[in-house]
């Protein structure tokens, strides 16, 4: 997905970039790079037999079936409007928009007209234009990328990076998200000069571990723009949407005249005021503007090998290509095709995409043995409560193709098995150099161990927010009791426990004692609540004292050191409370994640150096007060409290990458 509503985790808020990706995910195994004469065949259930209960999937059906889910998603979760697409054998079978593309003018959504923001489908496209240059012999899929750019990726590895790996999402990037989003065009940089001052550290080797990477795709459109000679967009227009009839289809930024009255507002929830069109950075990997019956061209295209009423976007043999499994975590797990990911339900194998802005939720799906394609879009996440695009695809599925997979017995190591894998993993899909390695510190899985030898993953529960329980139906996979869910443990190159999910684009990784979310809330909140309290309890103190006519029994020096002390305490304290004020606002304040707000970031950098410094006074101050034999002892350990309070500090600084000297992130 193009957007990670990361920022607001920084302080500690809950697992959550999107329940879609949540909702599978899992950190696995490696998966070996396939010829592309020999892609690897997908080891998931066959389809079931036929299942005489199922309902034929019919324009009228699926109205009826749609309309009396979709309204009341939008009700429920305080969304504007939406947009469905479904196609089959070739047509589109059905098309509705619900809802409103303004919600104050009362503007209904139509899927002719209305352009939503895709998000990250956009990459589909990106994808399918390298496809075309892989046709006409401009590019490989297995050559050093750094051979088609006017720009180097450093070589951190011995093995280079390659376009496979960059459509399986195995460049080995950490993540970014400076200047993702903006909503000024007027700070668009261009791309190669974007990509060429923003290149991400590389902190796995190529083709290895799965690590969702923006950048990986942005990176692959400006190779096709330096391949073809013509902008990316342009590229797109002639080469894509033009083939498939796409007239309301753009990647540009802002939107061309024609098409700006067309556009759908984006919002947080339909109950707040429409927000800005949003401008995406990394064009290539998510600035699509596109209509439902505009996207409905492009699934029927690639459910038929490449082509759409007589025009070819690609030959059948490379479409093929495209959309077979090319590597995976997990032999039982869904893995990645060319840029496209599984989505196996009900028996069938699904190549699918979602995408998210901040504003707007989309997902496609395509059903190759039974030629359908599912395309929907949401012009804003609302409560967050539910999943509704989750919710349609499952209730689909249900109805329309109810072959569930056959039973599975539980292994009689279930129990054991449970016990070994329970801990905290954090997601390949991070930063580990920049000051956004401070959502690990907050933002980790949880698999606990259940008394019926199952597990709970704490971001896998069930629409009514129950943690769902899953039973070992194989060496170290496990099975939702009452689903199709699944997630697989292994063990990566060092020899560290992995969980992999059914989304094949990251994994996650054990977590040790000192990285684990419990001992790094601790120290945060911990240390918090100390610098408050001392700060607190200095005037108070003071105030009891001259009540009862006290006074302190302590020198000038120690009066200064204990003065300076809770000076640390204050800058400490606005230090964090500073973060905690940026992580709550920087999601909804995208200038928060920009240049623009470079200096306030060295602000609070400033803050956390002399904090840091600081230690030292703390640390002195302590075994002062416990070397003065007319110290109360109470003070004594409040003033011990205070000092690990700031060594607490430092280390979580440090660790987390808080004094980055770089604010490329």
């Amino acid at each position: 997905m193009l957007k990670r509503t990361a920022m607001s985790c920084l302080v500690g808020i809950a697992l959550a970039s999107s329940v879609a990706l949540l909702l599978s995910s899992a950190p696995g195994a490696q998966g070996s790079r396939p010829s592309s004469a020999a892609p690897q065949a997908s080891l998931q259930p066959k389809t079931a037999a036929p299942n005489p209960s199922r309902q034929e999937l019919t324009a009228t059906d699926l109205g009826a079936f749609l309309d009396g889910l979709v309204p009341m998603q939008l009700q429920r979760e305080d969304i504007a409007g939406a947009v469905i697409a479904v196609v089959k054998d070739g047509q589109l079978l059905f098309a509705k928009g619900y809802g409103y593309s303004d919600a104050t003018k009362k503007t209904p959504v139509t899927p002719e007209s209305t352009l939503f923001r895709p998000g990250s489908i956009s990459k589909l496209f990106t994808w399918t234009a390298v496809m075309q240059q892989v046709e006409r012999g401009k590019l490989d899929l297995d050559r050093d990328v750094n051979t088609y750019l006017d720009f180097k990726i450093p070589a951190t590895y011995p093995e280079a990076i390659t376009l496979r790996n960059l459509m399986t999402h195995t460049p080995g990037f950490e993540e970014t998200d400076k200047n993702l989003i903006q909503q000024d065009a007027r700070h668009l940089e261009p791309l190669g000069q974007y990509l060429g001052s923003h290149i991400p550290r590389r902190i796995y080797p190529p083709g290895l571990i799965p690590a969702y990477s923006n950048y990986g795709a942005a990176l692959a459109g400006y190779v096709v723009e330096r391949v073809s000679g013509q902008p990316f967009k342009q590229y797109v227009d002639e080469q894509i949407f033009k083939p498939l009839s796409m007239a309301h289809s753009t990647f540009a930024q802002p939107l061309p005249a024609s098409l700006q009255a067309l556009m759908s507002s984006g919002y947080g929830a339909a109950s707040e005021p429409a927000q800005p069109f949003e401008i995406i950075e990394d064009a290539p990997a998510g600035s699509l503007s596109t209509t439902a019956d505009d996207l409905s061209h492009f699934m029927i295209a690639h459910l038929q090998d490449g082509r759409f009423n007589g025009s070819a976007i690609l030959r059948p043999e490379t479409a093929r290509l495209m959309h077979s499994r090319q590597m995976g975590p997990h032999p039982a797990l869904n893995g990645m095709a060319l840029g496209f990911y599984e989505q196996n339900r009900n028996g069938h194998r699904i190549i699918a995409h979602g995408g998210d802005t901040v504003y707007f939720h989309s997902y496609l799906y395509l059903i190759p043995d039974v030629q359908v394609g599912l395309f929907m879009s949401y012009n804003g996440a609302g409560k967050g409560e539910i999943n509704p695009r989750a919710a349609v695809f499952e209730k689909f599925m249900d109805r329309y193709f109810p072959d569930p997979a056959p039973p599975e017995a539980t292994l009689a190591s279930a129990a054991r098995d449970a016990k070994a894998v329970t801990g905290f993993y954090l997601s390949t899909r991070r930063s580990a150099t920049t000051i956004l390695s401070l959502i690990s510190a907050f933002q980790q899985l949880k698999v606990s161990a259940n008394s019926d030898g199952t597990i709970s993953v704490n971001a896998l529960r069930s629409y009514s927010g129950q943690a769902k329980h899953l039973r070992e139906v194989g060496p170290l996979l496990f099975r939702d009791v009452n689903g199709s869910d699944r997630v697989a443990f292994t063990r990566d190159p060092s020899g560290r426990l992995v969980l992999a999910p059914d989304f094949p684009f990251f994994i996650f990784q054990a977590v040790p004692w000192y990285k684990n979310t419990y001992v790094n809330r601790g120290v945060f909140y911990g240390s918090f609540v100390v610098f408050g309290l001392a700060l607190l309890l200095w005037p108070v103190g003071a105030g009891i004292r001259w009540h009862y006519g006290r006074t302190l029994d302590l020198g000038p020096p120690e009066r200064r050191m204990r003065l300076w002390t809770r000076l640390v305490c204050l800058i400490n304290l606005a230090f964090l409370l500073a973060w905690i004020a940026y992580g709550s606002l920087a999601e909804k304040h995208l200038s928060l994640v920009s240049d623009s707000f470079d200096p306030w970031m060295r602000a609070m950098e400033l803050l956390g150096v002399i904090g840091v410094l600081g230690t030292v006074v703390t640390l002195y101050n302590c075994v002062n007060s416990w070397r003065n034999p007319n110290r109360w002892l109470w003070g004594k350990f409040g003033e011990t409290l205070i000092a690990l309070a700031c060594l607490g500090l430092t280390w979580f600084v440090f660790r987390w990458h808080m004094l980055a000297l770089s604010l490329n992130y």
